[in-house]
């Protein structure tokens, strides 16, 4: 009897070191951040969606409050600010963008070729997956106040994706032999196109589903490298 009510001891006392550890291994999780991580990015997302469908004119904190449910002084209490909103707006759609090209361009064992195909899906996929994200970008690169946020936040991003494809470009030449391309006038047309048909898609909805901009940028690309590049 003393024996197995010693062993039940042992096992309770082995059971809650076990537990113990385990909640070392996994703290609980701070559910109050957690809360309010998930009321910045759905107004985050109000936001865009506000902004894709009217502007940034008649956008203001409380409209957003209004669009996502919830209480002024909570949009407030978040963002302090429509400016810093924006900002914050602007820094996700570039921070998603960036994740899709790290996904496409700069995953491990590519070639050149490779990642250079993989830039030009990035641009029409962005584009296709999430119009609004788009047109948010548009309205911030063309709206004259707004423009000092997307300088801040969005041109570096986008000359240093002009950069590395640049790069890229540079390399498929030297590596296959080819001679006499100008890869700076090329690497700007295809960050032209990229630019302008998203510019076009914001203002005709309905070009959004061809493939008008990937063709166009793989003859350019097959016109200064064919063996690299082919039209399908």
């Amino acid at each position: 009897m003393a024996q197995r009510k010693a062993n039940a001891e042992a096992g309770k006392r082995k059971a809650a070191t076990a537990k113990g550890a385990a909640n070392d291994a996994a703290p609980p999780k701070d559910r109050r951040r957690e809360r309010g991580e998930a009321s910045i990015q759905r107004i985050i997302d109000a936001t865009i969606e506000l902004i894709a469908e009217e502007g940034l004119a008649s956008v203001t904190m409380q409209r957003i409050a209004e669009h996502v449910g919830s209480s002024n002084a909570l949009v407030v209490f978040h963002f302090r600010s429509k400016e810093n909103l924006f900002r914050a707006v602007l820094q996700y759609l570039s921070d998603q963008y960036d994740a899709l090209w790290l996904t496409l361009v700069r995953a491990p064992g590519l070639s050149p070729a490779e990642r250079a195909l993989g830039a030009v899906d990035c641009a029409q996929r962005f584009a296709r997956q999430h119009p609004q994200w788009v047109s948010v970008f548009v309205v911030f690169s063309s709206d004259r106040k707004s423009m000092q946020i997307y300088n801040e936040i969005g041109l570096p991003s986008d000359l240093a994706y002009t950069a590395e494809a640049r790069d890229l470009l540079t390399q498929i030449a030297h590596g296959g032999g080819y001679t006499g391309v100008d890869i700076h006038t090329l690497s700007e047309s295809l960050n032209y196109l990229v630019h302008g048909a998203w510019y076009w898609d914001h203002l005709n909805p309905s070009s959004r589903d061809t493939d008008v901009l990937r063709k166009t940028m793989l003859l350019l690309l097959h016109q200064a490298f064919p063996r690299h590049f082919e039209l399908r």
